[in-house]
Parts: C-alpha cells; sequence; structure tokens
C-alpha cells in the first residue's frame, strides 16, 4: 500500500522565502519513496511525501517550523493511495 503525507503551513507575513528554504531543508529520519515540495499564493508551502507504509505505520513528518515562521500551526492529512487514473 502507498500512504501520501502532507504537510502544509503558511508563513509568518513576509517570510514565504524563508518558509520555503527552511522545509527544503528538512531531512527525514526515513527515505520516502518521493518527496515533492509546493508553494501557493499567502505564502503557504506544502511538502507531500509518498511511503509504501500501512495507512496507520508509525511515519516520521517534518516537524513545525520554530522561531515564528509560521502564522498558524502546521496541518497534515494522511491518504491512501488508490492509484493513478
Amino acid at each position: 500500500m502507498t500512504v501520501t503525507l502532507m504537510w502544509e503551513a503558511r508563513a509568518a507575513e513576509g517570510r514565504g522565502e524563508e518558509l520555503l528554504a527552511w522545509a527544503r531543508r528538512q531531512e527525514l529520519p526515513l527515505r520516502p519513496l518521493r518527496r515533492e515540495t509546493f508553494r501557493a499564493p499567502q505564502d503557504r508551502v506544502l511538502v507531500v511525501t509518498w511511503w509504501d507504509a500501512a495507512h496507520d505505520a508509525q511515519l516520521p513528518e517534518l516537524p513545525e517550523p520554530d522561531g515564528g515562521l509560521a502564522a498558524r500551526p502546521v496541518h497534515r492529512w494522511r491518504f491512501e493511495s488508490l492509484g493513478a487514473d
């Protein structure tokens, strides 16, 4: 089974590039099958990782940014892949 973890944060005012750079520097203790980073309006950063694991498996996730870098707590979602169309 492939499990996808999504991590999304919104940067504090004027700190979008800093949050993006921070997210890209974050190392996970295990290597996912795939990792992709996105940005969106309002200085939001999204990191998606794919894992060969059960839906409820213990998997490493990016932490909360520190130092007032985020405008709000990180949003996290977990999905099970149903395959590509």
